[in-house]
């Protein structure tokens, strides 16, 4: 009886000085800074994560939005929103029904230790001297993935980057760019000058342009009339890049696609008709190196600004209550 009335006496004497001191209560009682649906962050949650802000803890940087850990540092209600976001984040993967096996988890884990090319056991023992316990380190892996997952399906799979868009940017960074030139392979029928002169050599390969025109064979006509000490079958000249045969002949064949013939070109060394075999686009080489880049980049400020509208709308969607 006498132990009852102690314990009593004692309950008695706290709750008194509960409401007697403020100080001492607010030490007892752990302040809710906010609620989400039904989830609640607290003063402590609060300042376990400030903490591990300040300290370089792992944190989730898919909520970052491109941002620096430490750009947090000191805000509170940067790092509040930050927790509000997750909480917004988790109930999603609840919803979904997103949730993985350990299996799963401890294929990341491995896969992580594979990529930094130490062992599983090295790795957990660089976790632990982080001040993480293995336990730990796999509820912050398995939250990653699913926090993945559920972006994947719900943001990045919705956002598209066309070639269009990489072209595009290619050229704001480079404005004085050739972002392509044409590659042709050539035939042609010649007539040399050294034949009766530069007037005979341009009537005979106006004559002959003639009889293309009217739907005779090139191939047939350039193995009867082409004067090329060089001749090949069908006049075929070869393959070439756009700046690598001489400006006439290049001027001849300007705007010509595949199967087109050319008027008569004059050159240097006599009189042409060309037939264009084929005609390619082929990119700037500077280009070719930088799209893929250019391409993730952009595909990355599209993730960061669609995931942010996503969030703002799932919060306006929520009930939120922030204590002052």
């Amino acid at each position: 009886m006498t132990m009852k009335r102690t314990l009593l006496s004692s309950l008695i004497t706290i709750l008194l000085l509960g409401f007697s001191f403020p100080t001492l209560a607010s030490e007892l009682v752990d302040h809710i800074v906010a609620i989400v649906n039904t989830e609640v962050i607290t003063d402590s949650d609060l300042k376990e994560f400030a903490q591990k802000v300040n300290d370089g803890g792992m944190i989730d940087d898919l909520l970052l939005f491109g941002q620096p850990a430490n750009s947090l540092k000191g805000n509170r209600s940067a790092e509040l929103n930050y927790l509000i976001n997750e909480k917004i984040l988790d109930s999603e993967v609840k919803r979904l029904n997103l949730s993985v096996t350990i299996e799963r988890v401890e294929q990341e884990i491995r896969d992580i230790a594979k990529r930094n090319n130490v062992s599983r056991s090295e790795m957990m023992e660089a976790v632990k001297a982080q001040g993480m316990s293995p336990s730990a380190y796999q509820d912050f892996i398995r939250t990653r993935i699913e926090r993945q997952s559920l972006i994947e399906q719900e943001v990045s799979a919705k956002i598209r980057v066309s070639d269009e868009d990489v072209m595009a940017q290619y050229l704001r960074q480079h404005p004085n760019a050739n972002t392509g030139s044409y590659e042709y392979t050539l035939a042609q029928i010649y007539f040399n000058p050294k034949k009766g002169g530069a007037d005979q050599a341009r009537a005979r390969a106006k004559a002959v342009l003639q009889k293309i025109r009217a739907g005779e064979s090139f191939e047939a006509l350039a193995e009867q009339n082409s004067e090329d000490p060089n001749f090949t079958a069908g006049g075929l000249l070869g393959t070439f890049k756009a700046g690598e045969f001489n400006r006439e002949m290049e001027n001849g064949i300007q705007g010509l696609s595949a199967g087109d013939v050319s008027e008569v070109v004059q050159a240097r060394d006599g009189f042409h008709i060309v037939k264009v075999l084929n005609k390619n686009v082929i990119s700037d080489p500077n280009y070719e190196k930088e799209k893929e880049k250019i391409r993730s980049v952009i595909f990355e400020q599209a993730f960061q600004k669609q995931l942010k509208n996503w969030l703002d709308m799932k919060r306006d969607d929520a009930f939120i209550r922030i204590n002052k």
